[in-house]
This record gives structure tokens, sequence and C-alpha cells, in this order.
């Protein structure tokens, strides 16, 4: 492998797909993926797949993308200076899955590489990426297998990596306007090229094969309970807080709409159905106040939920 094998990248992120999709479908049992293949005018393009009034999910996005530029917007330069005047290529695989029963969670999963260039200097490189879930009726049961497969992702790349991507998750995955996390987490990393290319390649392979392992079994144990309007009307207030986290702070979306991306793709991360409610606060003793009380506060899942 070379220093930098995009292809090798490219390759595994279009099979990732792949394979995220159809254990989806199997799930589901009913819909499929509607495939839009894109490019951009500024340069590469990509492969969305979305999933509408399915059985068991009501919208999911599985996209893929390899775009390229020759000028970083200032959301990625300010985070990291010294990629400025370099072109850049970025290419990834991005999901989010919103099922259709309330007792099912909203997942999310990303993985990515970023090379930037210069002539007569070396390539910037890191991998990025990671998943979260985002339950509206939380089980302990369904947080501690969710968090023991991002722990095993991450064991054989040291004892540290998991406790530090998960306290990353945590951080980042906050609404600070809300003051509250936006879900219970599992891993977000960025700038990871530890141990050179290929180990850090090993690293995000680890990552992405992990989440359909972390996810699946939940949407299976939960996605046949029977739920009201109660729950329902619960589930898509709280989708609102989803909206507000990728609109307000997420890195992806505001980099993708800087940096002249595709705007279906970008946003089909966003939930079919979702209100809003002025100042609304569960009753006390609720499942609802449950969610608040025990499953939006970081907690050691790994290790039962202490």
């Amino acid at each position: 492998m070379s220093a930098i094998d995009t292809a090798a990248v490219k390759q595994y992120l279009l099979g990732l797909q792949d394979r995220i999709c159809a254990a989806l479908e199997a799930e589901d049992g009913h819909a499929r993926f509607r495939e839009d293949n894109w490019t951009r005018d500024a340069g590469g393009g990509g492969r969305t797949r979305i999933m509408a009034d399915g059985a068991v999910f009501e919208k999911g996005g599985v996209g893929f993308s390899h775009v390229f530029g020759d000028q970083l917007p200032p959301s990625a330069t300010a985070h990291r200076p010294e990629v400025a005047g370099r072109k850049w290529q970025a290419m990834g695989v991005s999901l989010v899955i919103h099922p259709r029963n309330p007792y099912v969670p909203t997942s999310h999963a990303n993985v990515r590489l970023f090379v930037a260039e210069k002539p007569g200097e070396a390539p910037v490189w890191w991998f990025g990426g990671g998943f979260d879930m985002t339950p509206y009726y939380g089980f302990d049961e369904d947080c501690v297998h969710w968090h023991r497969t991002a722990r095993d992702a991450c064991a054989p790349f040291g004892s540290e990596t998991y406790p530090r991507f998960k306290k990353w998750c945590d951080d980042y995955f906050f609404l600070k306007h809300r003051n509250e996390p936006r879900g219970i987490g599992g891993l977000f990393f960025d700038d990871y090229s530890v141990g050179g290319f290929e180990q850090a390649f090993a690293f995000l392979r680890s990552v992405g094969d992990a989440y359909i392992e972390a996810y699946r079994p939940v949407v299976a144990r939960r996605k046949d309970t029977p739920y009201g309007e109660r729950e329902r009307n619960f589930q898509v207030y709280r989708r609102g807080r989803y909206v507000e986290f990728n609109l307000v702070y997420d890195r992806g979306t505001i980099f993708g709409l800087q940096s002249g991306g595709r705007t279906e793709s970008i946003l089909m991360s966003l939930p079919p159905l979702v209100r809003w409610d002025y100042d609304w606060k569960p009753e006390a003793g609720t499942p609802e106040a449950a969610l608040y009380e025990r499953y939006l506060v970081p907690r050691d899942w790994a290790n039962g939920g202490a």
C-alpha cells in the first residue's frame, strides 16, 4: 500500500455503502434504497441512496461522496490553518437512519478521508468519523450493546482509544443552546493519522464495519414494539433537536454547504417529519422524563451504565 492509497479507501467506502444498505433493506423487509448518482461543478461527485416510507425505516440516507476543490472554505482553514492554499479532496460515507417506531433509535455514522496537497510539500491527510445513537425511549440493554460494540472496534488500537473517542463524541454531539446531549453518543474522531496511513486506515475500517453490528440488533429488538400517538408525538418533537444540531453545529454539514456541496445530499440527514412545541417539558415520572434523566446524561455504558 502506498503512503496515501486513496483508491483503496474509495473501494472500501463504496463496499461499505453497499453492505450497510443491504443490511438495512433486509431489516426493513419492504423498502429499497433509491440511488442517485450526481456530480458537482466544483469537482467530484457521489452516490446518494435514499429509503423512504419503509415498514421499519421512515427515512434513511446512506451517501458516498468524493469531492475535490482548489480552495478550502473558512470552516476548514480555521480548524487546520496549514491546509490553506492547498488543493484538497475528501471522500466518505455518511448516513442517518430515522425509524418509524419511536422505540427504535435514530442512528448516524460517518467515515471519511481528507487530503490536502501542494506541489513540493508533503500532503496533509487525516481520517475522521464515528457513529452515535439517538433514542427517544431509552433501554439500558440497547445502550450497553451499542457502546460495547464501539469499545470492541477500538480495542485493537489501544486501551485509551475508546474512552478518548467516546468523550469526544459526548462533547461534540452536545446542543449548547439546549444544554443537553443529542443522544447517548458512541464514537467521534477527527484529524486521525496515528501510526501512519495503513494503521489509521485499519482503524477507519474497524469503526465503519462496527456500525451495523451495533445498530441492527437494536432495531430488531424494538421495531415491533406497540406505540400510539403519545409516543409518536414525542418522537417527532425530539427530532427537532436533531435538526437543530445538524444545521447549527455539525462540522460536516457546514463544510459541505460552504464548499459548494450538493445541498440535497448534505441535507438528506434531516427527518421527514418534525415539530417544535413552545417550552415543553415532560411530566415527572413518565418514560419521556426518563429519557432526559437517565439517557441524555453521559454514562459508562460499556460497563453497564454507571
